[in-house]
């Protein structure tokens, strides 16, 4: 897991700002990657960016690797006739001395197959570092811990 260091004190108007552009900045992030806009997705991460999941062995690393995966997976959803929702929350946003935010969340994903009842389909919790380049929100790391794999 990331661990935080040196996290900034809250202040109260500059802090709401931060809460409210980072759950917008989720909010659009998660409606793309389950649209299957795989390079409009990838756009929200640095370059270098670096990306741990459970499901593969190692961490993706990059926007060409991170638009690839998704593409992979929107394939073998749209091949099953399944629909994933990722619904984001209960942020703990905690601002670092150098710009950077990391930002706790849970996920679950729902998966609705065509014709048939939505599911929940993972529950998982995530760890973010977002920083802030040409005053755009991207992550730099994501780290991602699947509750039924713990």
């Amino acid at each position: 897991m990331t661990a935080p260091t040196e996290t900034q004190p809250h202040s109260s108007a500059g802090f709401g700002s931060l809460y409210a552009e980072i759950q917008q900045f989720y909010a659009r992030h998660m409606q793309l990657l389950d649209g299957g806009a795989a390079d409009e997705w990838a756009a929200d991460f640095t370059e270098d960016a670096s990306f741990s999941v459970p499901t593969v062995p190692a961490p993706v690393v990059g926007r060409d690797a991170l638009a690839a995966a998704v593409r992979r997976t929107a394939e073998s959803l749209a091949s099953t006739g399944e629909q994933h929702r990722h619904w984001p929350g209960v942020f703990d946003v905690r601002p670092r001395r150098d710009g950077s935010v990391v930002v706790h969340s849970y996920t679950t994903v729902y998966a609705s197959p065509r014709g048939g009842e939505s599911r929940v389909h993972r529950v998982c919790t995530c760890t973010d570092v977002l920083v802030r380049e040409d005053g755009r929100l991207l992550v730099r790391s994501r780290e991602v811990i699947r509750d039924d794999l713990r």
